[in-house]
């Protein structure tokens, strides 16, 4: 199958991830795949830096702050034209069975090429842009258009493709039909984290031999939880001996690291800062409870997916987009938000049994079989949907 995939995307983070290997699957599975993005067209020569996490969209933070937002938000819809063009000068070569788009808000040309070609549009939504950007970033300043670009990309695919049931919510809002509407979590590259070293190993290589590592990955912001998991370490329900590892970076680091200080933790939590990709396996790898403390309603978390393959005992919140790939006491232990000790109980149970951490840690890992929670397995659904749909 021959696949015009789409997106608007130039960061170099989760979104990044996704985009990389859902291209690489699709292409392991034998599909010719065409990508048209912001930095041109990528006809399966390679990636270029793909894997390097931690920026390259600078710029266009610039450019919002310099504008009044009314006029960024209309370039941002103008946009579309240039992007079908692109479109449309791929397809006249490429030929494409299907469009493949990752859905942006205000970006309408995956559905101008769909109309134009008469091919199917598969659209990957990942949030519900409209009240995401509502709510941060000092909101929208054209509302009632966002809506309609939202709604019409929606309604107008073949078929849209959220990442989580709570997110498919926000599209059935919109009235989209059922059956245009199939869920595709998030998932893994087996491949990628086949050659994490072994627990002790890792610890040894990281310079942590004989400590209980907690873990979190990722981009660390302030509505993440973290600064509760140092409290925490400084009660005496933790054990002497643990240890946070945070592998990543964020705005709040400066922070947290002030407050490990403050509670004579300093030498007891540790950011890796922004690492390759391919990092990543080895420093998950020797965590002993891997970390969720919060996560957006709607979303279906990479980090997740990381923490599952390589057989992490999870904590996490009992939320209903978490739920649909976890459950409680069988891969993860829940505690529920609304309960302001839950975390800090859950963490010092699992802190304290080792026997219950080895169980989650091997439901864990059965999880992405049990539910194929693999890029490969993304790929093949998302071609008997466009199959179908064609």
């Amino acid at each position: 199958m021959r696949i015009l995939y789409h997106h608007r995307t130039a960061s170099k983070d989760g979104q990044a991830v996704h985009i990389e290997e859902m291209i690489e699957a699709l292409r392991s599975e034998g599909h010719e795949v065409r990508v048209v993005a912001p930095g041109g067209e990528d006809d399966g020569a390679g990636q270029g830096d793909a894997g390097r996490m931690g920026g390259g969209v600078g710029w266009v933070h610039r450019l919002k702050a310099m504008m009044p937002k009314a006029v960024y938000e209309l370039m941002e819809l103008a946009y579309s034209l240039v992007a079908y063009r692109k479109l449309m000068a791929a397809a006249r070569e490429f030929r494409p069975d299907v469009i493949y788009e990752r859905y942006n808000l205000y970006l309408l040309s995956g559905l101008m090429a769909k109309k134009r070609l008469g091919v199917p549009l598969l659209l990957e939504v990942n949030s519900p842009l409209v009240q995401e950007r509502s709510r941060h970033s000092g909101g929208l300043a054209l509302p009632g258009l966002a809506r309609w670009a939202e709604g019409a990309a929606w309604r107008g695919a073949d078929r849209v493709l959220p990442v989580t049931d709570v997110l498919a919510d926000h599209v059935r809002a919109y009235g989209v039909p059922e059956a245009r509407i199939q869920v595709i979590p998030n998932g893994i590259n087996r491949a990628h984290f086949a050659q994490a070293p072994a627990p002790d190993e890792a610890k040894a290589r990281l310079g942590l031999q004989g400590r209980l590592v907690l873990g979190f990955t990722g981009f660390v912001r302030d509505w993440h939880g973290v600064d509760r998991i140092v409290d925490w370490m400084a009660t005496p329900d933790a054990p002497a001996h643990t240890h946070l590892l945070v592998v990543g970076d964020g705005p709040v680091r400066a922070s947290l690291e002030q407050q490990a200080s403050r509670l004579g933790l300093g030498g007891r939590v540790a950011f890796t800062g922004v690492i390759h990709r391919d990092q990543v396996p080895a420093h998950v790898a020797a965590f002993d409870v891997a970390l969720q403390p919060a996560v957006t309603a709607y979303a279906s978390p990479l980090k997740l997916m990381e923490y599952l393959v390589l057989g992490k005992a999870i904590v996490a919140p009992g939320t209903r987009n978490l739920r649909e790939v976890l459950t409680h006491d069988v891969n993860a232990l829940l505690f529920e938000e609304s309960n302001p000790a839950g975390l800090e109980q859950v963490l010092t149970r699992l802190c304290a049994d080792a026997a219950l951490r080895a169980r989650l840690a091997q439901g864990a890992a059965d999880t992405i079989d049990r539910l194929n929670l693999t890029w490969v397995g993304n790929a093949r659904r998302v071609v008997e949907l466009a199959r179908a749909a064609a």
